[in-house]
């Protein structure tokens, strides 16, 4: 199951990463970790930094994939976030991002929430 998992994650993230690069953004990091806790991509377009949770749903038996982000998971992503802005901080304008994507038939919907701070 943690396999099926897995894979489904990691197709997901290679189709988001396709994604924002389409709407023209430089990936600046995959997988970016701080302690144990992690942030999927970090980009940046039109100078603004971006830090997106990527989750991905082959189905709808767990729910809609942006509802698996709560408030446990974005204060990890914030605690990563001000982790990475201590080591780069030039960034002035940042965006919190969660990119939901759900795969079936071999074709990829994407729901892209931005949060322009």
């Amino acid at each position: 199951m943690k396999r099926a998992n897995l894979h489904t994650g990691q197709l997901g993230e290679q189709e988001a990463l396709k994604f924002l690069e389409n709407l023209g953004h430089q990936i600046l990091h995959r997988n970016w970790k701080y302690r144990r806790k992690e942030i999927d991509i970090i980009s940046c377009c039109n100078q603004v930094l971006h830090f997106t949770e990527v989750k991905t749903r082959t189905g709808e038996g767990f729910g809609f994939p942006e509802a698996a982000v709560d408030a446990k998971k974005i204060q990890h992503i914030q605690t990563v976030a001000a982790a990475y802005l201590e080591i780069y901080p030039q960034w002035k304008r940042v965006s919190f991002d969660i990119l939901a994507v759900q795969l079936s038939n071999g074709l990829a919907e994407m729901l892209h929430f931005t949060d322009l701070s």
